[in-house]
Order: structure tokens, then C-alpha cells, then sequence
């Protein structure tokens, strides 16, 4: 009989702990959840220069925006990104993902809109074409560039939006190449749709006169997703800079350590900041955005805040 009670004391003892235990697992999984839903909102703005421009040149501040999934409703987001405006940039840079909603279209030009009145090019991402998909979240940890399928998906109105910067006067450089002047220089554009999709195709760079190469000019390259094939054609190309997005910097991050996955087979050391890539020979300045904002079936981040860049593109030496 003595054995019996002693059985079930350390039975009510073990089930005591095992409950304290997983009360303390909920307790610190909800403060990390917490903690992730505000690092969501600390938005910022990351800075960097590249000398990549012909001997003589003045600078052209460059703002490079992305991911920012707008959902109705999101105040702090629409006021920070108004707020960059006061930045007076002279040239800014879409590289999609901009929809997270399919009433987010008003929310995200009024946001934008201080932003449209400077000049500006942009590509999209799927989360222009597509809504997000509630998901297990353990499956983004998994390494997978699987391109996800467009028929199991919700279409959003990317057309409304894609207008409205195109009155504003930003170029769509979906599969395009084009050439515009800026502060005296000559801007070569070429981007491409989504790679997440595979939608791109690169057009090369505008075609001029047959002695338009000798004639002072910079080369920008844009692109949603990072991917390999897609830097290699730019790279080989001779761009002198290339703009992407879409890891969202991994999204949730390790301290010490950085990204656990890119979203694509991008090394996920460079899922976020200024790196430099190499191919045949050629090595480009790559600047990949952490983004703005998130799915909103995932409106967290750890160790890795929102971010808008200003890339400062100066004269080389």
C-alpha cells in the first residue's frame, strides 16, 4: 500500500511538473510572439553609398522601398512611409510586394502618395498579383524555391495600383529596359517580373544612338526576387547597381547568427544589406531590403526590424 501511494505521488509530482513546464513554454512563446509583433513596427532607414557613378557627377539620392504589404488599417505604417518624403530623394525604387489585402490598394497610395511625386521606377512581386495564403510556419523554415501555384490563388487589384503610379510617372520595368535623365545624367533601367513566379525575362538595356555606351550614363537593375539566374544576367550584363527584395531579411532571424531561410536560393547570408556579386568575371553591388512590412497571416519579425534604404550613389573616384 505504501508503494502504491508513493506511486502516485510521483505521478501527481511529475504531472505537476510537466504542467508548469508547458505553462512556462506558453508563457515565454507568447512573449516572443509579442515581442515580434512589435519589432513589426519599428520601422527604419538603413543608409549607404556607391561610388558608382561617371567622374564629375553629382549625387542622386536613391530610395529603395519594398515588401510593404499594406493591409486597411495599418496608421503607423502609412505615416512612417508619408513621413520619407522629407528625405527629398531624387529618384525612388519599387521592387514589389506591396499588397497584402485586396482593399489595401487606397491605403497604400495614400501612404505613397507625398512619395509619387518624386520620380520612380517599379517591378512587382506575387503580393502584387496574388493575396497571401494562411500557411503552417514551420514550412517557411523549410529551404524550398517551389514557385507557388497562381491558380490556388486570390488575384488582388494590381492593376489600380500599377495605374496610379503610373500617372504619378513611375516606370513599370516589368520586362523592360528604359532610359530616363536625372540631374544631367543618363539613368539605364532594365527589371524584370517576378522571378518567385517565373515571370522575368530580361530585355537587356535601352538601345540609343551607336555611340550612346561612350555617353556619361548608370546602369540600375531591378528585380522582387533575388534570384541566382537573375543576378548572374544583370551581372553579366554590366549593371552597375541591382535592387531587390522579397526575403524580407529572413524574416525571423538568429542574433549572432542572421537569416534562417531567403525565400529563394539566395544565400541567406545576403538576405539582407549591401553585398557585392560576382559572375563571368563581373561583380555588382547588390542591395537587398529587408522590407517594410509582412503577411498579414505573419505580422511578426525577430531580430530583423522593417526597413526602407537611401543608397547615395556618388561619382567613382
Amino acid at each position: 500500500m505504501v508503494e502504491q501511494n508513493n506511486f502516485v505521488s510521483a505521478l501527481r509530482h511529475a504531472s505537476g511538473t510537466v504542467a508548469l513546464a508547458a505553462s512556462g513554454a506558453l508563457a515565454i512563446g507568447g512573449a516572443l510572439v509579442g515581442y515580434g509583433m512589435l519589432e513589426a513596427q519599428k520601422f527604419g532607414l538603413r543608409h549607404e553609398t556607391l561610388k558608382v557613378l561617371p567622374r564629375g557627377y553629382g549625387d542622386i539620392k536613391v530610395l529603395h522601398l519594398s515588401d510593404i504589404h499594406m493591409v486597411p488599417g495599418q496608421e503607423a505604417k502609412t505615416q512612417w512611409l508619408r513621413s520619407l518624403a522629407d528625405l527629398e530623394p531624387d529618384f525612388v525604387i519599387n521592387t514589389g510586394d506591396n499588397l497584402s489585402h485586396r482593399k489595401g490598394v487606397p491605403a497604400l497610395i495614400k501612404a505613397l502618395e507625398p512619395l509619387m511625386a518624386f520620380p520612380g521606377a517599379f517591378v512587382p512581386g506575387s503580393n502584387c498579383y496574388y493575396a497571401p495564403k494562411l500557411k503552417n510556419p514551420f514550412k517557411y523554415l523549410a529551404p524550398s524555391t517551389v514557385t507557388p501555384s497562381p491558380a490556388s490563388r486570390d488575384k488582388l487589384p494590381f492593376e489600380e495600383m500599377h495605374r496610379a503610379f503610373g500617372s504619378a510617372g513611375w516606370i513599370n520595368m516589368s520586362n523592360r529596359a528604359h532610359s530616363t535623365v536625372l540631374n544631367g545624367l543618363r539613368l539605364d533601367l532594365s527589371g524584370v517580373d517576378d522571378p518567385h513566379l517565373d515571370l522575368d525575362h530580361f530585355a537587356g538595356w535601352p538601345r540609343g544612338s551607336s555611340s550612346s555606351i561612350q555617353a556619361p550614363h548608370v546602369r540600375i537593375a531591378l528585380t522582387h526576387a533575388p534570384y541566382q539566374r537573375v543576378l548572374d544576367q544583370f551581372t553579366e550584363a554590366q549593371a552597375d547597381v541591382i535592387f531587390a527584395g522579397h526575403t524580407h531579411g529572413g524574416q525571423v532571424c538568429i542574433p549572432g547568427y542572421g537569416a534562417l531561410v531567403s525565400n529563394c536560393d539566395l544565400p541567406t547570408w545576403r538576405a539582407r544589406g549591401l553585398t557585392d556579386w560576382d559572375y563571368n568575371g563581373n561583380t555588382v553591388p547588390l542591395n537587398v531590403s529587408a522590407g517594410i512590412g509582412t503577411s498579414r497571416f505573419a505580422p511578426i519579425r525577430f531580430a530583423c526590424p522593417p526597413e526602407a534604404v537611401l543608397v547615395t550613389l556618388a561619382a567613382r573616384g
